[in-house]
């Protein structure tokens, strides 16, 4: 069977090996599409925190059951499933307490173990939830877009807040549609015009903000002085991290969802007066993933314009290096497999 593995830093070699065999308590998917991550641009940039080379990239995944056992799911073969990527121990005070997005010995696929950039791929079936009513498409857009449900969720949003979410890249524009389903009035704030055109246009938020000197001036006059009540972080980028609580009313929440490799700085007396609530937000949790597949479900994300590029397996490595590029307009790209 076909795969692509990063050998190192900016360099991708498709590659054959022979079809895992599954375990006990394991399924063998058919991997036929992966969605690309901001996780896998930086894996191949050689910037992403938690990683080793080499490494099977892709942790979004639409695959089809091939082989599977007895089990209490009610799976079997032929079944569409989305696999939850995160591999949990069951065991430690995170996992006993639920939350198991944050399991002190967590992998995930695509990261701290090989992925689903192959045709083929065995893994537990306890992540696996089913999707019989979505397509390829909609499958491999589940896990990134629970990403930004799971930061929804940890903020408790409530209907009427007016909140700004920094980064229109796929994880902040997912985070924008799952506040506006909650209820919440969104202001978009991104460097890059087109992007924010598309959250404007597309997904629907309530007013654009160029970043820029004027953007503190903007959100104010937006919220008539008040600021938003709970502010996203999506881009992970440390100036615009270190940016987000200027943008927080006093009482609010700051939530970042974006990973930076190094240290964070913050203005004390800033943050203790406004006594901010510092909420970091990792992974998903089952019930994110399942409220993202019933929203897709009944059509209440733009799917079809959000993947901008989808190749097959054989062109991605060709491709890969445009899409570190925004210029190139990309949102989501996908790979066929």
């Amino acid at each position: 069977m076909r795969y692509i593995i990063c050998e190192k830093p900016g360099e991708f070699v498709l590659k054959e090996k022979d079809t895992p065999i599954k375990k006990k308590d394991e399924a063998l998917l058919k991997v036929t599409k992966v969605g690309i991550c901001g996780t896998d641009l930086h894996a191949f940039a050689g910037n992403q925190a938690f990683f080793t080379y080499p490494r099977i990239l892709g942790h979004e995944l639409a695959t089809r059951i091939e082989e599977i056992g007895e089990n209490d799911k009610g799976l079997k073969t032929g079944d569409n499933v989305v696999a939850m990527p995160y591999l949990s121990c069951g065991k430690c005070v995170a996992c006993r307490k639920g939350k198991t997005n944050c399991c002190i010995s967590l992998e995930v696929l695509g990261i701290h173990t090989d992925g689903g950039m192959q045709e083929h791929i065995a893994v537990p079936i306890d992540i696996l939830i089913p999707a019989k009513n979505l397509n390829d498409d909609q499958m491999a857009l589940v896990e990134p877009l629970a990403i930004g449900a799971h930061a929804v969720r940890r903020a408790q949003l409530e209907e009427g807040e007016t909140i700004v979410v920094i980064g229109c890249g796929p994880i902040g524009l997912g985070l924008m549609k799952f506040a506006q389903i909650a209820g919440a009035k969104v202001i978009a704030l991104d460097m890059n015009q087109k992007r924010l055109e598309y959250a404007k246009d597309v997904i629907g938020v309530d007013h654009m903000v160029l970043a820029g000197d004027d953007a503190l001036q903007n959100i104010s006059e937006i919220t008539n002085g008040d600021m938003a009540t709970a502010v996203f972080d999506a881009t992970g980028h440390k100036g615009a991290l270190e940016s987000g609580p200027d943008y927080m009313s006093h009482g609010g929440r700051y939530v970042l969802v974006g990973l930076n490799k190094g240290e964070l700085t913050f203005t004390h007396p800033a943050i203790h007066a406004k006594e901010t609530s510092i909420l970091c937000s990792r992974n998903a949790s089952l019930e994110d993933f399942e409220h993202v597949i019933s929203v897709l479900e009944k059509g209440r994300f733009p799917v079809d314009s959000f993947i901008t590029h989808n190749v097959d397996c054989t062109e991605m490595i060709a491709n890969f290096g445009s899409w570190l590029n925004p210029a190139t307009g990309v949102i989501k790209a996908t790979v066929n497999f």
